[in-house]
């Protein structure tokens, strides 16, 4: 019994030092853009596909704050995020006052591209991010700044390896927006490559053992 205890105490101190200590995952992928308003001022088929230095995959989170000053009230803001590996992409919209409409579009292999959520008014809140989140297992979850509006949904392997945006639905408009930027962030990694993520199942299975072998010894002596 008292291997048993001394274990127990030395998890704990191990424990209470791996808290103190800022172990740091090495998948981990950080980086942000600025996009300026000027890229909005162009249509879909005439946006420019940029490739993003490093390719998010696995566990990805991005959020976009827009900061854009819209000068068209049927102007939008449009990012499409495109997967490294196929031809599916994101799309996210948000268009401006007094409607503030937001949708959320995805290019499926199969099904083709659909509007899995619209709002056609008070969809997003200027002031508010809004963020996605993705996992292999979870899929893609959308929040609007205030609310989830999509919930887990299944879009399979999806990493974000390049981005575009547009905000005019015809060369003819005027200007969606006039001036600011949106600013993007992505955060993305792979959680099993912590060393120290499964140490939780490996203590349990190590005191699991240890009281196995004491109770086994205990009925032969």
């Amino acid at each position: 019994m008292k291997y048993l205890i001394a274990l127990i105490i030395f998890s704990g101190f191990f424990t209470s030092a791996f808290a103190q200590e800022d172990v740091k995952n090495p998948s981990i992928l950080i980086n942000t853009l600025e996009i300026p308003f000027e890229d909005f001022n162009t249509i879909s088929r005439d946006a420019t596909v940029i490739e993003l230095e490093e390719s998010h995959a696995i566990s990805w989170n991005i959020t976009i704050d827009n900061n854009l000053l819209y000068t068209n009230p049927d102007g939008n803001a449009v990012l499409k995020l495109y997967d490294k590996n196929s031809d599916k992409f994101i799309e996210v919209g948000m268009g401006g006052p007094p409607n503030e409409k937001f949708w959320v579009g995805v290019n499926a292999e199969k099904e083709g591209y659909v509007i899995v959520q619209s709002d056609l008014e008070r969809g997003w809140y200027p002031g508010a991010k809004v963020a996605l989140s993705y996992t292999e297992r979870g899929g893609l979850t959308v929040n609007n700044g205030v609310r989830i509006t999509v919930s887990s949904l299944n879009i399979g392997s999806f990493e974000v390896g390049s981005y575009s945006v547009h905000g005019m639905e015809s060369p003819t408009d005027p200007p969606a927006v006039k001036s600011g930027v949106m600013v993007v962030e992505f955060l993305s990694g792979d959680p099993s490559q912590n060393v120290f993520a499964f140490f939780p199942f490996y203590l349990a299975a190590g005191i699991g053992t240890l009281v196995g072998v004491l109770y086994l010894t205990k009925r032969r002596s």
